[in-house]
């Protein structure tokens, strides 16, 4: 029995591993990475990718599901996702599938965590081709189905069409074709924001990392996070100009600012910023060269000021529990709008004016998606027979 016991019956409920499949896209792949950080399985996953056709009439195609637009325009062999990253494999359900089958006696059952919407027929083919041996969760609502998942974490402004207000934003004859459409089920996590990385372990790490490039700056030290107009945030470079007048009227009370943009900023805006503070001493433009300072940033800023398109961002930062502001959520509309509200409501961000004094700081509890959705799915392993 002990023999038996040390051998298949225990082994086959534990989980060693984790198979992560992304998207290709960062604000995505964090989100399924931090969850698996979280459970402490990092280290322990194998990374695979969902790559779909980009550039050209591509950006046209985007809405059309994955294995149609691939067939439309084949993938040429460069773009593949092993022949960008050599560590990340293409994804494979039927290939995922068996090797968890093949493995379930030595390595007992394998945990698929996807996010995305390119990922959703992936994960959902591995739960189907491998029921008894896989527990699979899907990051970011998959709009039906949703049977199809063992777990799907998402957050609670994707429910925003089933609300009176979301109703009334949606024209009768169309409320039918507006999904979810549905109340969240038992298997179903809602958090307030994005799942990610900056856990204390990897907030601690970068403090130490840049210990000696921001301990020494002066306080306090505020990190102007931007990102760029999406389809439901909207806006140009008037937010630029205002962003940088507000700067400017509360430059007095920063010891210093540091300002990164992302790769969805445009180069209008960018230049804005470059040319108001690009020569001024107490403020750093992080130019995209060199290591990404963002988690150090995280780790050692006093305050935040980031625009509000970036779900991600906002996310991270309001899991610190330092100020954070706002800028640009009046461009907000749809479920973003609900999203900027919600953590207004909750008092974890307030609406960067231009008139603050960054001496004075102010307090709220800070976000905890992240280990509260890894909780809940310890909780559904454990109604599985299965542990961690």
């Amino acid at each position: 029995m002990a023999e038996m016991f040390q051998g298949g019956v225990h082994r086959a409920s534990i989980i060693r591993r984790a198979v992560v499949i992304g998207n290709g896209f960062a604000g995505a792949e964090n989100q399924s990475i931090g969850l698996v950080r979280a459970l402490g399985l990092w280290g322990r996953q194998s990374v695979y990718r969902v790559t779909r056709p980009r550039g050209g009439i591509n950006e046209w195609l985007h809405w059309l599901p994955l294995s149609l637009h691939r067939k439309v325009m084949p993938l040429p062999a460069e773009r593949t996702a092993q022949a960008s990253h050599p560590d990340v494999l293409e994804a494979d359900a039927k290939q995922i599938a068996e090797m968890a089958r093949q493995t379930f006696d030595t390595d007992g059952p394998l945990l698929v965590v996807a996010s995305g919407r390119d990922t959703i027929p992936v994960s959902s083919a591995i739960k189907h081709l491998a029921p008894e041996n896989v527990f699979v969760v899907q990051i970011q609502h998959p709009r039906s189905h949703l049977n199809r998942f063992d777990l799907v974490i998402t957050p609670l402004h994707d429910y925003y069409p089933l609300t009176p207000e979301g109703q009334g934003q949606i024209p009768w004859f169309l409320r039918r074709w507006i999904t979810p459409r549905e109340p969240p089920g038992s298997n179903v996590v809602l958090t307030v924001g994005a799942l990610h990385q900056a856990d204390f372990t990897a907030l601690r790490n970068a403090a130490s990392a840049w210990h000696a490039e921001l301990a020494p700056l002066p306080r306090p030290l505020l990190v102007v996070n931007i990102g760029g107009p999406a389809r439901n945030c909207s806006y140009g470079v008037d937010l630029g100009k205002r962003l940088a007048a507000m700067l400017q009227n509360v430059l007095w009370s920063c010891g210093c600012v540091r300002i990164s943009f992302s790769r969805r900023t445009p180069e209008k805006l960018s230049r804005i910023l470059m040319k108001e503070f690009g020569t001024n001493p107490k403020v750093y433009i992080w130019d995209g060269e060199g290591c990404n300072p963002h988690m150090g940033h995280l780790a050692c800023a006093d305050a935040f000021v980031i625009t509000a398109d970036s779900v991600s961002m906002l996310s991270e930062a309001c899991s610190t529990g330092k100020p954070v502001y706002v800028i640009g959520a009046e461009h907000c509309t749809w479920k973003f709008a609900d999203f900027q509200n919600s953590l207004q409501e909750r008092g974890v961000v307030r609406p960067f004016t231009g008139k603050e004094d960054m001496f004075k700081s102010w307090s709220y509890t800070p976000l905890n998606d992240t280990a509260e959705a890894a909780s809940r799915v310890k909780m559904a392993l454990t109604e599985r027979g299965w542990s961690i």
